[in-house]
C-alpha cells in the first residue's frame, strides 16, 4: 500500500478548475499536488486564480512541519465564505494556493467533476469482471447470489463485490436519502436491507453514473462485507474492520 509522506510537492499536467457561485474562481493547467495525510490537495499559481474575488484574513494557522498558513476570504456576487482559501508560507509553496474543497460548488479535472478531494495518482482502483461466486447473507437470509461479480480492488480498502441486480434480492432492499461521493467512483445512492421487522440503513450502495475508469460497475449492487456475511466460492470471507462501519 502507498503512504502519503508528511508532506511533499510535486508538479501536475491535469487541467484543474474551480466554481463557486457559477463563476470560474480558478482555472490553471499548471498544478501542484500538495500530499499530506490523509489526501493530497491541488494548488493553483497565483496567477491562474481570480484573486480580486479574494479579500486578506486576519486568521492564520501553524502546524508543525508545514510552517504558517495564512487565509482568505471568498466573495464572489454577494455570496461571502470566510476564510475559505489558504497558501502555505513554507515549503516553497508561497507562489501557490487552493481552497477549501466543499466551499466550492464544482471542481473539474480536464472535464471529468471530482468530489471530496484531489484524487492520487498513486492511489489504484481497479473495476474486474470476474466469473468467482459470491453469496451474500445477513442474519442467514440470502441477500445476492451471483457468478457475475465485478471486483473492485483499491488501494488500501478490502475487495468489494458489485452484483448486477438481478442477482440480488431486491425487493429486501429499500432506497435511503444518504448519498455518498467518491473522487474515484463518483455519486453513490445507498439502500438499507428490511429483513423481518428490522431495517439496517445504508448497508449497500449503488453508483448509477460511476467515473469512466469504474465503468463496470455501473448500477451493480455493493453491500458493506463489514456488515454482512460475503460467501465466495462456499468459503465465508472474514468480515473486514474499517472506518466505513
Amino acid at each position: 500500500m502507498y503512504e502519503l509522506p508528511d508532506y511533499s510537492i510535486e508538479p501536475s499536467p491535469r487541467w484543474v478548475r474551480a466554481y463557486f457561485n457559477n463563476e470560474l474562481v480558478a482555472d490553471s493547467r499548471e498544478m501542484v499536488l500538495f500530499f499530506e495525510r490523509p489526501y493530497p490537495n491541488y494548488f493553483f499559481p497565483r496567477r491562474d486564480v481570480r484573486m480580486d474575488f479574494l479579500h486578506k484574513s486576519e486568521h492564520t494557522e501553524y502546524h508543525e512541519g508545514r510552517g504558517m498558513t495564512e487565509f482568505w476570504h471568498l466573495l464572489v456576487k454577494g455570496e461571502r465564505v470566510e476564510n475559505a482559501a489558504f497558501s502555505h508560507r513554507d515549503q516553497g509553496m508561497q507562489a501557490y494556493l487552493t481552497f477549501k474543497w466543499a466551499v466550492m460548488e464544482r471542481w473539474l479535472e480536464e472535464e471529468e467533476e471530482i468530489f471530496v478531494h484531489a484524487r492520487n495518482p498513486y492511489h489504484r482502483v481497479d473495476a474486474v469482471p470476474s466469473s468467482r461466486r459470491i453469496e451474500v447473507r445477513l442474519g442467514g437470509e440470502q441477500l445476492a447470489a451471483s457468478d457475475k461479480p465485478v471486483l473492485l480492488f483499491e488501494t488500501g480498502l478490502p475487495t468489494r463485490y458489485y452484483l448486477p441486480r438481478e442477482d440480488v434480492h431486491m425487493e429486501l432492499l429499500e432506497a435511503t436519502e444518504t448519498v455518498t461521493r467518491c473522487p474515484y467512483k463518483g455519486t453513490a445512492e445507498t439502500f438499507g436491507v428490511r429483513i423481518a421487522d428490522a431495517f439496517h440503513a445504508d448497508y449497500a450502495w449503488s453508483y448509477p453514473s460511476p467515473l469512466a475508469a469504474c465503468a463496470n460497475i455501473e448500477s451493480r449492487i455493493c453491500f458493506y462485507n463489514e456488515v454482512v456475511d460475503v460467501i465466495e466460492e462456499g468459503e465465508p470471507v472474514p468480515r473486514p474492520v474499517t472506518h466505513f462501519k
